[in-house]
């Protein structure tokens, strides 16, 4: 019994101490928000339900409590604290929220929407990280305010992604594949003046070896003209190569616009994320490309015929 009392009182000073070495009154002062502590689980949660927008979602209007609550939660661990949260935006907010968790060493995780027939679509960005509790809950504040900073002056968000001044995209699409061709050092795939690039990769999924023709594959096509094209695409990329590409490509003006996972059980786990851009056909294959390089993937993979 006593050795019970002994390890009880031991555990207790532990989970207290643990609680300090959080900081709840930073995490509340830094992030602009109030949290509750779950003391069972010693977990600290800030929350900030997005009623600034109006969501009707099958012609019902939502209340925040029913799913559109953004939060961030903190925990300590071995590098000072992690957090964890979900964040939710609306398309126009996706990309300057997402810049700013990946620039202030956060890590973006998720993005998926939860809903059909939502006015406006609502995305969920999911976040994590680790280090001191200033680091992080500070890293949180900026993806917060960076929502803010979109949504302050209009609560009504965004329909397109709105580049001032850009032309629409022809009628008839007249990418020139060649100078393409040669940005990427690959062969084309070409279609009624659409040109478009496949590079798989090799993984295994219940043992079985797979690779680009059965989805493990990074692609890019373009579309428009070679002055004024648009790319869109999708990256097949591991846990580690995730955040560093994604980087890449925010830094090239390139919008992200989702990241989930396209199977189960697959031997390396795989992410795929998809995204957009618009600019002239040549600059946004070095966009591409350079993300292509930052994760190896030109080095690694080799095109899918």
């Amino acid at each position: 019994m006593k050795k019970l009392f002994i390890l009880a009182a031991i555990f207790a000073v532990t989970t207290i101490s643990g609680f300090a070495a959080l900081d709840t009154a930073k995490i509340d002062n830094l992030t602009g928000l109030k949290g509750k502590l779950n003391e069972k689980e010693g977990v600290y949660k800030v929350t900030w339900p997005r009623d600034d927008v109006k969501v009707v979602a099958d012609g019902w209007t939502m209340p925040p409590f029913m799913g559109l609550g953004t939060w961030a939660a903190f925990k300590e661990a071995k590098a000072g604290a992690m957090v964890m949260g979900d964040t939710v935006l609306f398309e126009d907010e996706v990309n300057p929220a997402m810049s700013a968790a990946i620039d202030n060493g956060l890590s973006v995780t998720a993005l998926h929407n939860h809903f059909f027939f939502d006015k406006p679509k609502v995305f969920f960005m999911h976040i994590e990280g680790e280090g001191s509790v200033e680091k992080l809950a500070g890293a949180v504040r900026k993806v917060y305010d960076a929502v803010k900073a979109i949504r302050g002056p209009d609560t009504n968000p965004a329909e397109s992604f709105g580049a001032v001044g850009q032309a629409s995209l022809p009628e008839k699409n007249s990418i020139t594949a060649a100078p393409l061709n040669e940005v990427f050092g690959l062969q084309s795939e070409t279609k009624d003046g659409m040109v478009k690039f496949t590079i798989g990769r090799p993984a295994k999924m219940h043992g079985t070896p797979i690779a680009g023709e059965m989805g493990v594959n990074t692609w890019a096509a373009f579309a428009g003209s070679d002055d004024n094209a648009i790319v869109d695409g999708d990256f097949a990329v591991t846990e580690d190569e995730l955040q560093p590409v994604l980087k890449s490509l925010l830094k090239s003006k390139i919008k992200i616009v989702a990241i989930h996972q396209h199977m189960t059980h697959e031997e390396p786990r795989i992410m795929f994320f998809h995204y957009w851009g618009r600019g002239s056909a040549k600059d946004l294959a070095q966009a591409v490309k350079g993300a292509l390089l930052v994760g190896g993937l030109l080095q690694v993979s080799s095109p899918v015929h």
